[in-house]
């Protein structure tokens, strides 16, 4: 049976939710090294031995969310928080550009700071500097007038990880405030706006069933990311799951040559917090079938700041020896890491058709939802006004250097 399920989801690349979670309780060694085998040639065949780089630039950490097991959560007193101004971040994508980055990701927490006219500002300052570059943004649940605006800016992508497909799973991980069909209708918007969108989730997370990861995989089946970022879940000392098990890198790389499987021409990263359990995971990940990395580009001093679980990795080198030192890892693995934005959708197109590559409409997303989850009213994704403010400014209201715990 399994072997039978292992050729479909190689030719047809989908599978039903109880044939996802069979393929998951059967993993042994063996298994799993023939998948990421199969999923390597999956790469390879839409990406040649292409590996993408992305620039990530963390430039806030202050959050207005309370997610259960993030570090950087408002709750956390002991967080330092801090705002890195615009001149900072442009000095370090300068710094990006001239190693060979040409994918910056500026990532923050949901930072009420940050409003669409500073981040609009922002992009453009990017895209003057650094013309042909691309802009990923990851900073949370928004508007959809905000994602249209920010489109309309210039950013290229955006990442917002589902974290589970699951209502009553992320129900588990989050606080009553934060609901999946919040989350899904974000993706959705995203999409209509027409960014290249990015989802994914953590794998080992407390309370995680076989049942959620089948879902996850399901959803990414149908809803087809253009980049899909899954790590183990790493817990933090500061956090209500700080005595929870960390998820495992042999599950997670299981996982990315199935979802490499499931949708060929995904984005898919060796995550960062891959390395946080074992420092050779980058690697493994690549032999997993993954495809991006995404070394760290933000100032080294604020690199232990933004501390979403324990373990981080943070380095002091330059983005220019951050450049060779991964260009040399990959090498052995016979695989280029190249100047290049790396842009899905040529690839995409070519393999899976132009039907699959158009917009995915919040029907076809609720597809997965209703197989997996409790229904949500439609008034809990309800989307919140406009984060706009009224006018940009050169640098965000100041934030103590005393430790605090934001409002």
């Amino acid at each position: 049976m399994i072997a039978t399920l292992v050729a479909k989801l190689v030719s047809e690349h989908t599978l039903s939710l109880d044939e996802y979670a069979a393929l998951i309780d059967a993993r042994t060694s063996a298994l799993a090294d023939e998948l990421a085998g199969r999923a390597r040639e999956t790469c390879e065949a839409a990406y040649g031995d292409a590996v993408f780089a992305r620039g990530l630039i963390e430039f806030t950490n202050v959050c207005k969310n309370d997610c259960y097991y993030c570090g950087i959560r408002r709750s956390n007193g002991a967080c330092e928080r801090y705002r890195l101004t615009r001149e900072q971040i442009l000095a370090c994508a300068d710094a990006g550009w001239r190693a060979g980055f040409r994918t910056f990701v500026l990532q923050g927490g949901e930072d009420p700071a940050v409003t669409d006219e500073w981040l609009a500002e922002l992009i453009g300052a990017l895209k003057a500097a650094h013309p042909g570059c691309a802009v990923t943004l990851s900073v949370g649940e928004r508007s959809r007038e905000s994602y249209r605006h920010l489109r309309a800016a210039g950013a290229d992508r955006y990442l917002l990880r589902h974290e589970t497909a699951t209502a009553a799973h992320y129900r588990q991980l989050h606080p009553a405030a934060m609901t999946l069909q919040r989350r899904m209708a974000c993706l959705s918007d995203l999409r209509e706006a027409g960014f290249a969108v990015g989802a994914g989730f953590m794998v080992g997370s407390p309370f995680q069933t076989t049942e959620h990861l089948a879902a996850d995989l399901a959803f990414i089946q149908e809803f087809r990311p253009e980049m899909c970022g899954i790590g183990p879940f790493v817990p933090h000392r500061d956090t209500p799951f700080a005595a929870e098990a960390p998820g495992t890198v042999e599950l997670t790389c299981y996982l990315l040559s199935l979802v490499r499987l499931a949708h060929p021409t995904v984005l898919l990263p060796a995550t960062t917090a891959l390395e946080a359990l074992d420092p050779r995971s980058r690697e493994k990940g690549i032999l997993a079938g993954a495809n991006v990395v995404m070394p760290n580009l933000s100032p080294p001093e604020r690199q232990g700041d933004y501390a979403l679980y324990d373990g981080k990795p943070r380095s002091s080198a330059d983005a220019a020896r951050k450049w060779a030192d991964l260009a040399a890892r990959l090498e052995p693995l016979g695989r280029r890491l190249v100047e290049d934005r790396g842009d899905p959708a040529a690839a995409w197109a070519s393999v899976v058709g132009p039907a699959a590559a158009s917009v995915v409409s919040p029907a076809r997303g609720a597809v997965v939802l209703a197989a997996a989850s409790r229904p949500v009213s439609a008034a809990a994704a309800t989307a919140p006004g406009s984060s706009s403010a009224a006018s940009f400014p050169s640098t965000f209201p100041p934030v103590p250097s005393t430790k605090v715990n934001p409002s």
